[in-house]
């Protein structure tokens, strides 16, 4: 399994063999590899890798790992712009197009108010 950040996307690959057709239903590799990839990529927008950089907010692959297993669990409750609080960061996501919109560190977190979001998910 490898993580890729492409043009600001971060992308992770797996090992695709051993998926199964379900229902009896005959899927294309292409719809497979749609399906997987879906499941195991986000996007960070230009204005949250603004933000990251302005805030010296690095991610290691462990930590995109973890943010991508949030993104999963608020997709599997439905959830569409969520709040992701991972240590001393809070990152806003779009569920829906897997895209952080934008990040804050714990000093821009104080005295704000978060808006237009559904959920949150604390890591």
């Amino acid at each position: 399994m490898g993580i890729r950040i492409i043009n600001g996307r971060v992308v992770q690959f797996e090992n695709l063999q051993n998926t199964q057709v379900k229902n009896g239903n005959k899927s294309s590799f292409s719809d497979v590899l749609k399906g997987e990839l879906s499941k195991n990529d986000f996007t960070i927008s230009a204005h949250a890798y603004e933000r990251l950089l302005e805030r010296n907010i690095t991610l290691g692959e462990g930590d995109l790992k973890v943010i991508n297993g949030a993104i999963n669990s608020a997709s599997e409750k439905n959830c569409k712009d969520c709040l992701i609080l991972y240590k001393d960061m809070a990152l806003i996501t779009s569920i829906k197009n897997r895209t952080v919109i934008t990040a804050m560190d714990s000093k821009k977190m104080c005295d704000n108010v978060i808006t237009n979001i559904d959920s949150t998910v604390i890591l």
